[in-house]
């Protein structure tokens, strides 16, 4: 029993001690995770399964929708993507729509693979 209680706590100590980029990274994870099960969910027929992680998709990108800094021109862009793949999780979640989450979860890994670049990049520019 107490393996499961030490993962959590590595889990919980891993996120308040990483950076806003790693948060990101992390996020961007969470999302694509939950994306798939999302997706296993319609496979399976499992309606509360596909439901219960499609809400749980669309709540990391609200908050990537909510964070953004909009003094900056390249935010708009950013929330016009983030508007899309809400609707298109809206649109899988009332039609339990396999191909709907496969177009979300290819934009999530995209992003999710840039970003990591990103941090690669500004890495790199630091040492």
């Amino acid at each position: 029993m107490a393996l499961p209680n030490a993962y959590a706590q590595y889990q919980n100590t891993k996120i308040q001690t990483a950076s806003k980029a790693d948060l990101t990274l992390l996020l961007y994870e969470g999302a694509i995770r939950f994306c798939n099960i999302a997706i296993m969910g319609v496979e399976e027929k499992n309606i509360q399964k596909a439901h219960d992680n499609i809400r749980k998709t669309q709540r990391i990108i609200e908050e990537f929708k909510y964070s953004l800094d909009h003094k900056y021109p390249v935010a708009e862009d950013f929330e016009r993507v983030y508007d899309y793949m809400l609707f298109r999780l809206q649109e899988a979640n009332f039609h339990k729509d396999r191909e709907d989450l496969e177009e979300v979860l290819k934009h999530l890994r995209t992003m999710r693979d840039t970003w990591k670049e990103v941090m690669r990049t500004a890495h790199s520019n630091a040492s």
